[in-house]
């Protein structure tokens, strides 16, 4: 079951889809990729889903990919004595160090690193910034602040420091069991959370020790700073708008997602846009028309995949929200002026001659109206190069290595197999032809473009280009 959209779908796992049945109905409305969110459920929990995922596959006859979301440190309050309390906004209210329990006047805040960061006049955001407390005067155990937005607070909310980058490693205990259960299972890609830094992501890289790609996750305004560093040093990035839009203003969230996107495209890595974006597909069979002209943007805007969060994971309604992502999805692409929209945003090629390789059979299948491009690879690079050229036609993988395969299906327009390592140069002409004929890719007569490096089997050598008409088998 091959889908023809080039946008993905990444659709996250819970309670609401937690059984085989509904993890295969998930892949047949047009998932690419699960998500298994560590933040939540065992390991036991997560294993399964793993196997179930595995098992869809091959109930599907094409590849899934898989993600581990890491926690992250979570800054939270401690508790109430009353469980809940309200504050005023022009009244009082401190936090520090001290075990007591809470109340309309002060609450323990047990993070000394938050305390470490603090200066008077700035601000800290409560329960996703719906509370606003500024800093009148604070030390390395406390802060006593003005209420400027109140309201009902009650315990283990979380707690955000705008404009700060906090000393705080992006990687808890329970994040490196978490990390080392989700390798152990052979998942394609670590997504990494709280990532503030270029620095943040050297530790995780050297844990993962090439076991699984590296996904850094953009929520913190600090992460922005270092943009194009981030984006270097990780194989993949998530726009995780939800925490992001927290501790920036609204207003600036959309221009934010179109720079990251922007950035990921220049540099042929994977972006993903997450959060919120069908979401009132939680409780109603249909989204709102400003949730379906959200995901239709991102699309629009070249992201190489959109992200079903609680829609998917506790909704009740999942398969039909990725029923619906995959239709909007579908539409955009058919939109006459798609392709004239991400052509004017492509990356211009760099002067190797991989990219003027990969340059040249973009144009090449447009000229001849060729049914896709072939690209055989072992990193995925070769891959990547040519979904970062944005073709108007399909890009079929294919590699030696099943991870590389799974990890592609997160990349824009990249259909994935996996064969046997090529012999020889007619033989890979002979399998392109094949597999893009037994994949659905290519009808008989038809012609393909083939890109590939000599010799065989060197990661991030692209060299040759083919151009074959497909046979009968």
């Amino acid at each position: 079951m091959r889908h023809d959209r080039k946008a993905k779908i990444v659709a996250t796992l819970g309670p609401a889809s937690n059984d085989a049945d509904t993890i295969q109905a998930l892949a047949e409305a047009g998932v690419s990729v699960f998500r298994l969110n560590f933040s939540h459920g065992t390991h036991t929990d997560h294993r399964r889903h793993f196997a179930a995922i595995r098992k869809a596959e091959k109930t599907v006859g094409r590849r899934l990919g898989t993600v581990a979301d890491l926690q992250g440190p979570k800054l939270r309050l401690g508790e109430f004595k009353d469980r809940h309390v309200t504050l005023e906004a022009g009244k009082s209210f401190r936090l520090d160090l001290s075990k007591r329990k809470g109340d309309h006047t002060r609450a323990p805040l047990p993070h000394r690193e938050v305390f470490a960061a603090l200066k008077p006049k700035m601000d800290l955001l409560l329960d996703d910034g719906l509370i606003r407390l500024r800093v009148r005067k604070c030390g390395p155990d406390f802060a006593n602040t003005l209420v400027i937005n109140g309201g009902s607070l009650s315990d283990h909310k979380g707690v955000n420091v705008p404009n700060v980058e906090l000393p705080i490693s992006p990687l808890t205990a329970k994040d490196r069991l978490d990390l080392e259960a989700a390798l152990k299972m052979g998942v394609d890609w670590i997504a990494l959370s709280f990532v503030q830094r270029p620095r943040d992501l050297q530790k995780a890289r050297k844990l993962i020790n090439g076991k699984a790609a590296l996904m850094a996750k953009l929520e913190k305004p600090a992460a922005i700073e270092y943009l194009n560093e981030i984006v270097s040093l990780s194989d993949a990035i998530m726009i995780a708008r939800g925490d992001l839009g927290v501790e920036l203003p609204p207003e600036d969230v959309p221009s934010v997602q179109r720079q990251i996107i922007r950035v990921c495209r220049q540099a042929g890595k994977p972006v993903v846009v997450a959060t919120q974006m069908l979401l009132s597909m939680v409780g109603a069979p249909t989204p709102t028309r400003a949730e379906a002209s959200d995901v239709a943007t991102a699309v629009y805007e070249g992201a190489d995949a959109v992200m079903l969060s609680t829609e998917t994971a506790a909704g009740d309604y999942p398969v039909e929200a990725a029923k619906m992502m995959d239709r909007i999805i579908a539409r955009v692409e058919q939109d006459t002026h798609y392709q004239a929209i991400i052509d004017a945003e492509s990356a211009a090629p760099e002067a190797t001659e991989a990219d003027a390789i990969t340059a040249a059979a973009r144009q090449v299948a447009h000229t001849i109206s060729a049914a896709a491009i072939v690209t055989y690879t072992t990193s995925g690079s070769t891959t990547l190069r040519a979904a970062r050229a944005r073709p108007d036609v399909p890009i079929l993988c294919l590699t030696a290595w099943p991870q590389t395969a799974r990890q592609l299906t997160l990349a824009w327009g990249v259909h994935s197999a996996v064969s046997e390592e090529i012999r020889d140069f007619n033989n890979m002409l002979e399998k392109a032809e094949r597999i893009a004929l037994e994949q659905g890719v290519a009808k008989p007569g038809q012609k393909i473009v083939v890109t590939a490096g000599m010799p065989f089997g060197t990661p991030g050598k692209t060299n040759i280009l083919r151009i074959a008409t497909v046979k009968k088998q």
